[in-house]
């Protein structure tokens, strides 16, 4: 399937074939079931599987715009919504919508928000109320998205890697996450924090700052931050985000964000 899928995003004029048309709505099919991932741990990193979000990509174009209707609402759009729950064993509250190609697991509790094809939503996580999970995009095992956090997508545009949020983190309401950043096990993000790529993450928890990107170190506890840039201007304040501490080990890894920003000292 790979070698089709490649073969077919360099000459667009395959996806015209039934061969290739066929190929990629199993690789769909199987992102919807959660045998094929975007991408996938692997040796205590991750591997991302380009071909895989190519064949996303080009699903879009072998689609035709239908009508869906559920009185009074009406849809048009090309994509199919996921179906059967019960029998996968989702809590969905009225509101809530996944697309066909994105894994669900059993145990899920999605509030009325959205998750994009190809992403991938593990066993006891909460996705909260208009919490929207990008296209692609990995979310482990008992992750709370808290109410409008925005997990990135890599569609448009296509980028090299999804945006991964490991088992058992936290995300604070109204968080944007985009860009292929990574936040580790366990993590704590405060309500409002935003990472893209080009967001400095400072850890302040030593006698001198320690500066990153792209990633949150396992078990930090995350607030927002700025910090002053010089411009032609003047001098301005520029976000970031402060690591301020690590989410205690002892700590349930159920507790509140308002319990683990306590620890530290930090209002709330």
């Amino acid at each position: 399937m790979q070698q089709i899928v490649e073969q077919a995003w360099e000459n667009r004029e395959l996806l015209k074939t039934k061969e290739v048309q066929d190929v990629i709505n199993t690789v769909i099919e199987q992102l919807d079931k959660g045998v094929l991932r975007v991408a996938a741990p692997v040796n205590g990193g991750w591997q991302v599987n380009d071909w895989v979000k190519k064949a996303v990509i080009m699903y879009f174009p072998i689609r035709q715009m239908e009508t869906m209707e559920l009185k009074p609402f009406e849809f048009h759009d090309k994509m199919a919504l996921k179906t059967d729950y019960a029998k996968l064993g989702v809590r969905v509250v009225p509101g809530a919508i996944a697309r066909y190609g994105s894994y669900i697991a059993s145990g899920v509790i999605m509030m009325p928000g959205f998750v994009n094809i190809g992403a991938y939503v593990d066993s006891g996580t909460m996705v909260d109320t208009w919490a929207t999970v990008g296209s692609c995009a990995q979310i482990g095992k008992h992750v709370h998205l808290s109410g409008g956090v925005g997990i990135g997508g890599v569609l448009e545009p296509v980028q090299a890697a999804p945006v991964i949020i490991e088992d058992n983190c936290f995300i604070g309401s109204r968080c944007i996450v985009v860009e292929g950043v990574r936040v580790g096990k366990e993590a704590v993000l405060g309500a409002n924090v935003v990472l893209t790529q080009s967001t400095k993450i400072i850890d302040v928890t030593g006698a001198n700052p320690i500066e990153t990107k792209g990633y949150v170190p396992e078990r930090s506890v995350v607030i927002p931050g700025s910090y002053t840039k010089k411009f032609p201007a003047g001098d301005f304040q520029v976000p970031c985000a402060l690591i301020i501490g690590k989410r205690k080990e002892s700590t349930d890894l159920k507790t509140s964000l308002n319990d683990a920003l306590r620890e530290h000292n930090v209002a709330v």
